[in-house]
């Protein structure tokens, strides 16, 4: 089913990760017949202490509008299958890894408006404490190799306001997860009331580029503060989706929204 996957490299990835969470929770949910699709995309989400009920919301509604979004619906229709299959993650501190809403495929309006129904709807998990970023990534990566979904791209959109301050070292885990052809993506929340400075200086930003980004076309977006989120969000989304698009019509469909894309990313640097 995997083409560059062999029964015996995913055995030896399953066995480093032995998780809290039962894997078993993240698959499974209704959202359309499973199979092939253009992208699988895990949006991992902060839900840790760090991250006020206000900002809890404004990120679930962020996301929530962002996939039912005509540009993205237009992203995804650009695609070969015209489909793709999402799961959202919500992590926090060591086990906390929370598959609020399970993987499900994504090829319209109406399942799109199902699927964003289902973030706002979740219920938050109880689970504080520091940001366990790599364990939160080893999840992601293990439901996407054991998901009932096919796809040529393998997406884990990492975002949060946080570094990695628990757990497994979230530069193994992003290692372990590029080697088996997986891409992480970065969306950094910058809030001006705080500040983060990474080892030798840098921002926070610069940790997520270094210590969590990776894999083919891996990229790193910054959210202002809550006004620019949603912004930020649909960019990212639209960019991701729209990809290593394929020849013909369905290639120039994805490149005018990856120029959609670029084109909010700036304004949303400039704001």
């Amino acid at each position: 089913m995997r083409d560059c996957l062999s029964r015996a490299g995913l055995a030896i990835f399953l066995s480093f990760s032995a998780l809290c969470t039962p894997l078993a929770s993240a698959i499974g949910q209704a959202g359309g017949p499973a199979g092939a699709v253009d992208l699988e995309l895990v949006l991992a989400v902060d839900a840790s202490g760090s991250i006020d009920e206000d900002e809890f919301r404004l990120q679930r509604q962020g996301w929530a509008e962002a996939i039912t979004h005509p540009r993205v619906l237009g992203a995804i229709r650009s695609g070969a299958h015209g489909a793709i299959a999402v799961m959202y993650l919500e992590w926090a501190a060591i086990g906390c890894e929370n598959a609020a809403v399970k993987w499900a495929r994504i090829s319209d309006p109406v399942s799109a408006q199902r699927f964003a129904n289902a973030i706002t709807k979740a219920k938050r998990l109880d689970c504080w404490g520091g940001n366990a970023i790599g364990d939160a990534v080893s999840f992601a990566t293990k439901s996407i190799m054991t998901n009932p979904f096919d796809a040529k791209r393998k997406v884990i959109d990492v975002s949060g306001d946080g570094p990695n301050t628990l757990g497994s070292p979230v530069e193994l885990a992003r290692e372990r997860a590029v080697a088996l052809g997986i891409t992480i993506n970065g969306l950094v929340i910058m809030d001006p009331g705080r500040f983060f400075f990474a080892p030798g200086g840098g921002t926070l930003e610069d940790y997520y580029r270094n210590a969590i980004a990776g894999g083919t076309g891996s990229f790193v977006m910054v959210a202002k503060g809550r006004k620019n989120f949603r912004q930020a969000a649909l960019a990212k989304l639209v960019r991701e989706i729209a990809a290593r698009p394929e020849g013909g019509t369905a290639r120039g469909k994805a490149v005018a929204a990856l120029k959609e894309a670029s084109d909010a990313e700036t304004a949303t640097r400039k704001r």
